[in-house]
């Protein structure tokens, strides 16, 4: 924490700048101080801890762009194919609300969601490749669930719970 101190607000300033718009800030200054926290052995030069935690955050950041970018190309491709299969506007928004409301939630949540629901994996499956519990299975896509449909209250049209089996359908 010593070492931290001084380096706490030039790092929070160039985390806010580096993230603004684009990822969460929160998240990226965390992610970045804990891993400097379980490396600060390996760290050489103590006295230049920010630099190692900019770079961390520029390389942490840039990693995220890529995934996100990723993740919008697959997104695009998926609307092609809904296009492709004759799905309504309507639909088509659905599935894009839908999948955005996936992408907010937590990497297991998500997994656990789009393995047993689009992928239409058994709780039993998804627990061996999560190496987990079934039951811990049958909780992330509950919660999961709950999350999706809490964020989209919002809409006009109520969600489902097929809501998404029904979009993913179009897709396969």
């Amino acid at each position: 924490m010593k070492a931290y101190q001084p380096c706490h607000e030039p790092f929070v300033r160039y985390c806010s700048a580096l993230a603004y718009g684009k990822m969460d800030v929160q998240d990226l200054m965390q992610d970045v101080l804990l891993g400097a926290f379980q490396r600060f052995e390996q760290i050489r030069k103590k006295d230049e801890l920010l630099h190692y935690l900019i770079r961390a955050a520029k390389n942490r950041a840039v990693s995220h762009w890529r995934v996100q970018r990723r993740n919008e190309e697959v997104s695009e491709r998926q609307m092609a194919r809904l296009k492709e299969r004759g799905a309504s506007a309507e639909t088509l928004l659905d599935a894009q609300l839908l999948y955005g409301a996936i992408d907010k939630l937590p990497a297991d949540q998500r997994d656990a969601l789009v393995l047993f629901e689009v992928s239409g994996l058994s709780m039993a499956e998804i627990a061996v490749i999560h190496n987990s519990t079934e039951g811990a299975v049958k909780v992330r896509v509950s919660r999961a669930r709950a999350a999706v449909r809490a964020m989209m209250q919002g809409r006009a049209k109520p969600v489902h719970a097929g809501m998404l089996h029904t979009l993913t359908s179009f897709m396969l």
